[in-house]
C-alpha cells in the first residue's frame, strides 16, 4: 500500500515528463526553469515538496474541483424538465417567483372561474352543438412578460377590454383548439381529430369563427364576475402575433387561468390571462373567504337581531351630584357622617347607563317614589382622529 505522499511524488513526476522536463533543468534555456517552477507551485499545491519528506502520511490529499452535469444544473437554477406545469418551482427560479403575489391571496378567483367552467359548457353547448366538456386545469400566477415568451405558436390571441375596470385582459387559443372548433362548426365528421395544417396564416373564416367564440366566453366571463361586481368585458382585437398583445409591463403579475376544452376526440386548450392591475378595482371583493351566488342584506338575521336587541335590559343610573375629594377624606367617612352636595331641588340630574351620559330630567316624587322627568336628550359628538 502506498501513502499520499508516494502518489503526489508519482503525479509529480508524471507531470514533469508531460512538461518534456526532470526536475533538474533538462530543458532548453529558460524553459526548462520555468517548467521547474511550475513543478514547484504545482507541488506546492498539491501539499508537498516533490521528495514527501515534509507530508503528512496521516494526511489525505485534497478532493479535486467537482464538476456538475447539465441536469444538475438546470435543477440548481429551478428549469428541471422533469417537473410538470402547476408544481412548486425550485431553485433560483423560486427566488425570482417569490416576489409575485400569489392568486391564492384572492379566495374569490377560484368561485368565479369555477362559474365561468359551469357557464361555459352550457354555452359551448349550445354554440357548437356538440359534447362540449369544459374543466379548469389550474390558476397560476406568472410575469407577463415570461407568459409571452411561454405561449407555444401557432396560436391565436384576444385583446378584451373590461369596461367598467378600465383595464385589458388577454385569451390565448392554441392551435389545436382552432383547428376543432373549425371542423365542428363547419361540420366535420365525428370519430376523426380535426385536420391541422402548419406553415400557413390562418384564414379569414378561422378568424371569424374563433372570434365568434371568444365572444361566448367574453359573456360568460361577464356573467362569472355578475355576482361580485357588474362588469362588461368588450372584444377589442385578435392576433397572432404575441408582441402585439402587449397589454401589461413584461415585469408586472397576472393571473394565468388554463381551460381545458373537449369535444369528444377533438379539443384544445384556451389559456384566460387578467393582470393585477386589471383586478386592483375589485380587489378588496376578491379578498373574501367565501361568497353566495348573490350578494345582499340578509333581512331575517337582521330583523330578528333588531328585536332581541330591543329586548335587552339595561340599568340607568340617575346622577343628582358628583364631587371629587381625597383619599384621605374618604377613609374618614363612618357611619353618621354627612355630606353636603351641590344640588337643590330643581338641579338637573343626569341619567347614564354606564359611563355614556343619555338624558337629562328633573328629579321629583309620584306616589311613594322618588322619579325623574326626562327633559332633553344627551347628543354624543362622534369621536375624531
Amino acid at each position: 500500500m502506498t501513502s499520499p505522499a508516494d502518489d503526489q511524488d508519482a503525479m509529480a513526476a508524471e507531470w514533469e515528463a508531460a512538461m518534456g522536463g526532470d526536475g533538474e533543468g533538462g530543458g532548453e534555456g529558460g524553459d526548462g526553469d520555468e517548467q521547474d517552477e511550475l513543478a514547484a507551485e504545482w507541488e506546492a499545491m498539491m501539499g508537498g515538496d516533490g521528495d514527501g519528506a515534509s507530508t503528512d502520511v496521516g494526511m489525505a490529499a485534497p478532493e479535486a474541483t467537482r464538476v456538475l452535469n447539465q441536469d444538475e444544473i438546470d435543477s440548481l437554477l429551478g428549469f428541471d424538465d422533469s417537473h410538470e406545469e402547476g408544481t412548486e418551482k425550485s431553485g433560483i427560479q423560486a427566488i425570482l417567483s417569490s416576489a409575485l403575489v400569489s392568486y391564492e391571496r384572492l379566495p374569490m378567483l377560484e368561485v368565479v372561474f369555477d362559474r365561468l367552467v359551469r357557464l361555459m359548457s352550457t354555452s359551448l353547448r349550445n354554440f357548437t352543438s356538440d359534447n362540449v366538456e369544459v374543466s379548469l386545469d389550474n390558476i397560476a400566477s406568472i410575469r407577463f412578460g415570461d407568459y409571452l415568451n411561454s405561449i407555444p405558436l401557432p396560436a391565436m390571441l384576444s385583446v378584451f377590454k373590461a369596461e367598467e375596470w378600465d383595464n385589458f385582459g388577454l385569451i390565448t387559443v392554441d392551435s389545436s383548439l382552432i383547428y376543432s372548433i373549425v371542423d365542428v362548426l363547419l361540420g366535420g365528421r365525428r370519430g376523426t381529430a380535426a385536420m391541422r395544417i402548419e406553415g400557413r396564416p390562418y384564414t379569414t373564416i378561422e378568424r371569424s369563427l374563433v372570434e365568434r367564440m371568444i365572444h361566448v366566453m367574453l359573456t360568460d366571463l361577464s356573467a362569472a364576475f355578475e355576482p361580485l361586481s357588474p362588469v362588461t368585458f368588450r372584444f377589442d382585437r385578435l392576433e397572432t402575433n404575441p408582441r402585439f398583445a402587449t397589454i401589461s409591463r413584461p415585469s408586472n403579475a397576472a393571473i394565468v387561468t388554463r381551460l381545458r376544452i373537449d369535444m369528444e376526440d377533438r379539443g384544445g386548450r384556451l389559456e384566460l390571462l387578467l393582470p393585477y392591475a386589471t383586478l386592483e378595482p375589485v380587489r378588496e371583493l376578491l379578498l373574501q373567504m367565501f361568497m353566495g351566488e348573490k350578494f345582499g342584506r340578509d333581512s331575517i338575521w337582521e330583523t330578528h337581531l333588531a328585536e332581541e336587541l330591543w329586548m335587552t335590559e339595561v340599568d340607568l343610573e340617575a346622577v343628582i351630584d358628583q364631587q371629587i375629594s381625597t383619599l384621605q377624606k374618604v377613609f374618614e367617612l363612618k357611619e353618621g357622617s354627612q355630606m353636603m352636595l351641590n344640588a337643590t331641588p330643581d338641579s338637573p340630574v343626569m341619567l347614564s347607563c354606564g359611563n355614556v351620559p343619555l338624558y337629562i330630567g328633573r328629579m321629583g316624587r309620584k306616589g311613594g317614589r322618588i322619579a325623574v322627568r326626562i327633559e332633553d336628550r344627551i347628543d354624543r359628538a362622534p369621536k375624531t382622529s
